[in-house]
């Protein structure tokens, strides 16, 4: 029997583990992807059945979901033998802040908490508007953001957004509606003639290495590389489009633009 709100939720991406445990309704959650660090306790306290684009289906399908969540095409063939073994599914497909907040409210909703996911919503959205109106030295600086190093792939739709609100500039801005990774390629070329102030990196999970951007050919010129501001943001914080890329990844954003503020 099917249960609505779902009694037992499989996660397949870390931004709806996070948003259900600031929900208080952690207790739903009987799997999760591996990925998923937010909060610390989850690593014990919730089976792991996912990586990103892969899951244990039978492990899935053993712990009785009532419902899955998931995010967008790269997730599709997961969900297709999800739903044809019969299991309720629900796939999100934020790409930029707005989708943030529709994601949270939207989750709520699903699991009879709307005014809970609202007001948390709220909060957010009252916390980026804060830093938003910060008043900070002009000129801006302009920023970089690199997500993968080889090919160079430039920052998806929130974290674009999220360098603004922290008072950046995007050196890149055209490219943050383009969802596809791939479609988000750039060549090393352009970042060196857009002369960033600040290059920020988040290689999705593997670590950054600074010295490696600095060799790049012709990059000794650029700002950013020239006055030593290449600033590692952990992937968890900035790469998954949730409450940790509010709060934890732009404080991180805002440390690397403004040191001494």
């Amino acid at each position: 029997m099917r249960h609505f709100p779902p009694r037992r939720i499989v996660c397949l991406t870390e931004e709806t583990v996070e948003t259900l445990y600031l929900l208080g309704e952690q207790d739903r959650i009987v799997g999760v992807s591996g990925y998923a660090v937010r909060p610390p306790q989850v690593r014990r306290e919730k089976p792991r059945v996912s990586a990103f684009i892969s899951a244990d289906v039978p492990k899935i399908l053993a712990l009785e979901p009532d419902l899955v969540l998931a995010f967008s095409d790269l997730q599709a063939g997961i969900v297709a033998d999800l739903v044809r073994a019969g299991v309720n599914v629900h796939v999100f497909n934020q790409r930029d802040i707005a989708g943030i907040f529709a994601m949270i409210r939207t989750l709520g909703a699903l699991v009879g908490c709307a005014d809970r996911a609202d007001q948390l919503a709220k909060g957010f959205e009252t916390r980026l508007a804060q830093i938003a109106t910060t008043p900070r030295p002009s000129p801006k600086p302009r920023v970089y953001f690199e997500e993968w190093d080889d090919p160079l792939i430039s920052g998806i739709g929130w974290v674009s957004e999220l360098i603004e609100i922290a008072g950046g500039e995007d050196i890149l801005p055209e490219l943050r509606h383009r969802q596809s990774a791939k479609d988000r390629i750039i060549a090393p070329d352009a970042v060196r003639i857009a002369a960033p102030d600040v290059i920020l990196a988040s290689w999705c999970g593997k670590k950054v290495v600074p010295d490696r951007i600095r060799r790049r050919d012709g990059w000794d010129q650029v700002p950013a590389v020239r006055e030593g501001r290449i600033v590692e943001i952990k992937s968890p914080i900035i790469l998954q489009p949730g409450p940790a890329a509010l709060t934890d990844g732009l404080d991180a954003i805002v440390k690397a633009l403004w040191p001494s503020g």
